[in-house]
């Protein structure tokens, strides 16, 4: 097993918690003093940070919200100065103003360092070609990646998003041994170079995917290494935390949230009460080190569940379970919850379905109607309306043994439904039209 820098990652536990609450202590007071925002919340909450006396105390400051960011745009909950500040990035935001995250040039290399453990930690280094599919710009994805990968001395092919034959062909003659890019980029690859007759098992060198910035499943993660024979690993990250930090270890159970850059706490989103480990709720983090744009008790809005146990890989720091959903994509059907990951984990244990699907919600009189469009593989398209219905009809079991509800079921041609670059749309909700 190597390591990035062995001296933090297999630290022990007691020693771990020890430096957050140094670093915890001594953010309260930085931005007690310097930030006019925090400051009032804290004040609002009634909590000082002489107040903060150990670690369990982050417990007594107030939460943030991404709507904090919009309401003081661009830069106003900023603490560092434009003359530290070296870059900006920007969200594309679904709603309002975009939210504007400024990096002083620690910020980067925090950022830089947080991506070299992980991707060492999936056995990448000197050596490797990581083509990097993640957009490039405002988007923080390409960038984050694309440092990291510099970092522990492996070869950038920094080919973005798009041109999609092209990316094949530089994967083919420069020897891409690992990609980074979401997993519906990637199907879409395979399936393009299935078209120019290149089969990526046999002829690349591709050996690692790096997928992130959109939701996936267990069983995604199982088609696309059968099927590209690869090694899937998951990266996390918001762009107000930084952009892509946190990827998971050679282990596959669960992504490493380095204890030296962030403090995290699963919450429970109704009462928000701290929950215990493998508990499923809000992920909320307090990232310990940034300058420009601190962030205390953030809520980011995934819904996961953490493991403190020491990995079996030998690092020490937590671990967030694969991300279940969101607090805010949640869909409410009929009064039942139902998570887009649901239908996608459910749709991926029928051999018949391909890899693509599309959920298209609309209000019918007073009722709330979900129809779930669906991909067939290729082998099992067919023109005999008795082996299609057949097939239906296993759909329809299954999401309803899934989800609770009785869930409408069109099939649909292979390569029917759009694909995207960048993240895929799966849901179209009609009823707010």
């Amino acid at each position: 097993m190597v390591l990035w820098d062995p001296r933090i990652e297999e630290m022990p536990k007691a020693d771990l918690q020890r430096m957050q609450y140094k670093l915890l202590k001594s953010l309260v007071y930085r931005l007690y003093s310097f930030s006019p925002f925090y400051h009032d919340r804290m004040k609002e909450q009634n909590v000082h940070p002489d107040d903060i006396r150990e670690l369990s105390d982050v417990r007594k400051l107030p939460f943030m919200f991404k709507r904090d960011l919009r309401d003081n745009y661009p830069d106003r909950i900023f603490t560092a100065t434009k003359e530290e500040l070296v870059r900006y990035h920007v969200s594309s935001g679904t709603t309002g103003k975009p939210t504007v995250v400024g990096y002083t040039q620690n910020d980067l290399d925090l950022w830089t360092t947080s991506l070299a453990r992980g991707l060492t930690s999936i056995g990448l280094g000197r050596g490797d070609v990581i083509q990097v599919s993640y957009g490039y710009g405002l988007f923080t994805g390409g960038l984050g990646v694309h440092y990291g990968a510099e970092r522990i001395g492996a070869t950038v092919l920094p080919t973005s998003v798009g041109n999609t034959e092209r990316q094949i062909e530089l994967m083919q003659d420069l020897g891409a041994t690992a990609i980074a890019c979401t997993p519906s980029y990637l199907l879409h690859i395979g399936e393009v170079a299935e078209k120019m007759g290149i089969n990526i098992q046999k002829d690349t060198k591709l050996r690692t995917g790096v997928l992130g910035a959109e939701p996936w499943t267990e069983r995604m993660r199982t088609r696309i290494e059968e099927w590209l024979g690869i090694k899937a690993y998951d990266i996390y990250g918001t762009s107000e935390l930084s952009g892509p930090m946190f990827t998971e270890c050679s282990e596959q159970k669960g992504f490493h949230i380095w204890s030296d850059l962030a403090l995290t706490e699963i919450i429970d989103p109704k009462t928000e009460e701290p929950l215990e480990a493998g508990e499923t709720g809000e992920l909320t983090i307090t990232i310990l080190q940034k300058e420009a744009l601190p962030m205390i008790r953030y809520r980011i809005g995934d819904i996961a569940s953490m493991e403190d146990d020491v990995c079996p890989c030998g690092r020490t720091h937590p671990r967030i379970q694969r991300i279940q959903g969101r607090v805010d994509d949640m869909l409410i059907i009929r009064g039942i919850n139902v998570f887009p990951s649901q239908i996608e984990y459910a749709l991926m244990t029928i051999p018949e379905v391909g890899q693509h699907f599309q959920i298209v919600v609309e209000r019918k009189g007073a009722l709330d109607d979900m129809l779930v469009r669906v991909e067939l593989s290729k082998g099992s398209f067919s023109d005999k309306i008795n082996d299609l219905m057949q097939v239906r009809q296993k759909v329809e079991h299954r999401l309803r043994n899934s989800l609770n509800i009785n869930v409408d079921v069109e099939l649909v041609e292979p390569g029917s439904l759009p694909r995207f670059e960048g993240k895929s749309k799966k849901v179209i909700d009609r009823r707010s039209l």
